[in-house]
């Protein structure tokens, strides 16, 4: 029998505990012979990142126990951390250990050995998508290498590693393969014949979804790279990624139309108003993978992502047959085997295999298992908005939902409104506990891809130019005010919460408009000129002369915008959560907010949680176990609700 409770007040078997256990998912995939590999996350682990193997017989095992962590820090958010192939004897594997970031060779009996050494300059020695080229006794990668103390006192090359670990100790062991001219670059991709390589190039300003290079050079016999050219991209054209097809053919992801669309030796092959690419937040992201017969194995999309196979000869895709309807960047190819990983509204992300001859695809590692009975899963709707001048956009709709109890009629529920960060990504529409973890207690989630997210084109992602914290907060608002005025939200309830960019956005929020009734900030940007003046990693340094403008040029727009400097502003209750190891979005930027609200004398209800060990994103389970109480408590307080078992949020005025 179906009960009639307070919004806010339904219990819920989805607690904490449950979504923190299931928060992450599996990235990475690779074929090692004809065995599925990928890493996953272990958020009860410390939140480290193993690597598992899949088996001939369909077991799968962790390969490296804790506390072992398969992470890159290079340009800090990472990228492909591995790479391995077969031998007779079994697998060959080199990985980047989150911990000292040295390359390791993993052989199967044996402990793994550096194969890098340690710089204590810095931010020490990095690497980032590794290529065995077992036949000349190296691994191929990119290199980080920081000069001084300073976060951009960096240098980035590809660089050849020994495998026999000659290097492990000696920094002139390790061969540069090209000069530093380019301040970032992508790991190389070898030709199938060995001759040829291509790789991606970008230097500041330019982020890599604003404008890259592509770059190819003929592999000498002793390896060395000769006469690297320009042959694509440009200020104004991203490049997302870069392959060679087994006929020889240079494959790239290019958007000079407004789309990352696929080209084959310059020629578009599927020439669509969808995404074939996407935003390059990680070194090796992988968006198409050639098949030795030449067809592609694709993952495109518009507002959201599908698996397909496309033939470069007639421009047709065919998609794979499943229950996903979004793929994550990652893809790997063997034979006619295609490995990538999906996920759905009522499914999280797993790892799938397509047959590209049969068009059959399967669970094949990481397989969802359903934790709770998911008639308590949200039931999402996609929907497009109206904003200021008539603007398109684009929101998931998550609305209160639980298969025992209802609200009484004469009672609208309260809405939290969800700012993705970046800001130039999205919100995929998948299934996210910690999104039901707030639905099955009778509060609604609204995720918005504002202006300046991805998938859509680069004329929508460009509609952040020199407007974040203006278009973002604007749709935003204008999404919460719809759901007010259509009688689907609360007008008096409702929460934004974001964390990063989305902190941003959500700290910009409560201090420029009186839509919501509280915020959730976590990790977030808060003091513009700061952030711009050194205070943030070095890929992420020059980005707001894009998303603000030149702070030489523009310094009242910073200083209009930060909410730093407007603490006065801020009337609604916030609670604050920060990781104490973050070089993304330092610990600094919170304390300068907090005693810019103490100095103004305001007595805002609010609250700040710093996590020790935890960066720019939390990773432990027992972080999200406090993060998610913590939130659920704060909007009970404000809004009047009663969820039962939550811990109160001590909230100081």
């Amino acid at each position: 029998m179906v009960q009639t409770l307070a919004y806010g007040s339904w219990p819920s078997p989805i607690d904490a505990t449950l979504a923190a256990a299931h928060d992450g998912h599996p990235d990475s995939v690779g074929f090692v012979g004809d065995e599925s590999w990928w890493t996953e996350p272990r958020p009860t682990e410390g939140g480290r990142r193993t690597l598992v193997r899949r088996k001939a017989d369909g077991t799968e095992e962790s390969v490296l126990p804790a506390p072992w962590n398969v992470r890159s820090r290079v340009i800090e958010y990472g990228g492909q951390a591995w790479a391995g192939e077969m031998r007779p004897e079994g697998p060959l594997v080199v990985f980047v250990d989150f911990a000292d970031q040295r390359l390791y060779l993993y052989e199967a009996g044996r402990e793994p050995r550096p194969l890098t050494p340690i710089s204590l300059v810095g931010g020490g020695l990095r690497r980032v998508d590794p290529q065995l080229r077992v036949e000349r006794g190296e691994v191929w990668c990119v290199l980080e290498e920081f000069t001084g103390d300073g976060p951009t006192d960096v240098r980035r090359v590809l660089a050849a590693v020994p495998l026999d670990g000659s290097a492990a100790q000696d920094r002139d062991a390790v061969r540069e393969l090209t000069d530093a001219r380019h301040r970032f670059v992508t790991g190389p991709r070898l030709s199938t014949d060995g001759r040829r390589a291509a790789w991606l190039a970008w230097d500041h300003p330019r982020m890599p979804w604003d404008g890259t290079e592509l770059l190819v050079a003929e592999v000498a016999g002793d390896g060395s790279l000769l006469e690297a050219r320009t042959v694509a991209g440009g200020p104004d054209e991203s490049i997302a990624q870069v392959e060679w097809g087994h006929d020889g053919s240079l494959l790239y992801a290019g958007d000079r139309t407004g789309w990352w669309n696929l080209y084959r030796d310059g020629v578009p092959v599927c020439p669509r108003e969808e995404e074939f690419g996407g935003p390059l937040w990680k070194i090796g992201q992988r968006w198409f993978a050639p098949l030795e017969d030449g067809l592609i194995a694709v993952v495109h999309g518009r507002g959201a992502t599908a698996l397909g196979i496309l033939d470069p000869e007639t421009g047709e895709v065919v998609d794979a047959a499943g229950p996903w309807t979004e793929f994550a960047p990652t893809l790997a190819t063997h034979g006619s085997r295609v490995l990538g990983i999906g996920a759905s509204p009522r499914s999280a992300y797993e790892v799938v295999e397509l047959d590209a001859r049969t068009g059959r695809a399967r669970i094949t590692g990481a397989a969802h298992d359903d934790p709770v009975d998911p008639s308590y899963y949200p039931e999402p709707q996609i929907r497009t908005f109206t904003g200021p001048a008539g603007r398109e956009i684009h929101a998931h709709i998550y609305p209160p939902h639980h298969p025992g109890h209802m609200a009484p009629d004469d009672e609208l529920p309260p809405y939290v409104v969800r700012a993705h960060g970046g800001p130039t990504s999205r919100a995929p529409l998948v299934l996210d506990l910690e999104i039901a973890y707030f639905t099955s207690r009778g509060i609604g989630v609204a995720e918005v891809n504002y202006g300046g997210s991805t998938g859509h084109g680069r004329e929508y992602r460009n509609r952040l130019r020199e407007q974040w914290g203006v278009v973002d907060v604007e749709d935003c608002a204008a999404v919460a005010l719809a759901l007010a005025d259509e009688g689907t939200a609360d007008r008096r309830r409702l929460a934004i919460r974001g964390g990063s960019a989305g902190g941003w956005t959500t700290a910009a929020s409560l201090t420029s408009t009186d839509v919501y009734a509280c915020g959730t900030i976590l990790y977030p940007i808060l003091d513009l000129a700061a952030w711009a003046s050194g205070e943030t990693h070095d890929f992420e340094s020059r980005y707001l002369e894009t998303l603000i403008g030149p702070l030489a040029e523009v310094p009242a727009r910073y200083a209009q915008r930060s909410p730093t400097l407007h603490s006065d502003r801020i009337g609604a209750p916030f609670l604050l959560l920060q990781g104490l190891d973050d070089v993304i979005c330092p610990p600094a930027q919170c304390e300068r907010f907090l005693a810019g609200l103490e100095a103004e004398g305001r007595r805002v209800p609010h609250a700040y949680i710093a996590f020790e060990g935890e960066g720019h994103g939390f990773r432990r389970a027992e972080t999200t176990v406090r993060v998610l109480e913590a939130e659920l408590s704060l909007y009970a307080q404000v809004f009047g609700l009663n969820p039962p078992g939550v811990p109160t949020l001590e909230l100081a005025k």
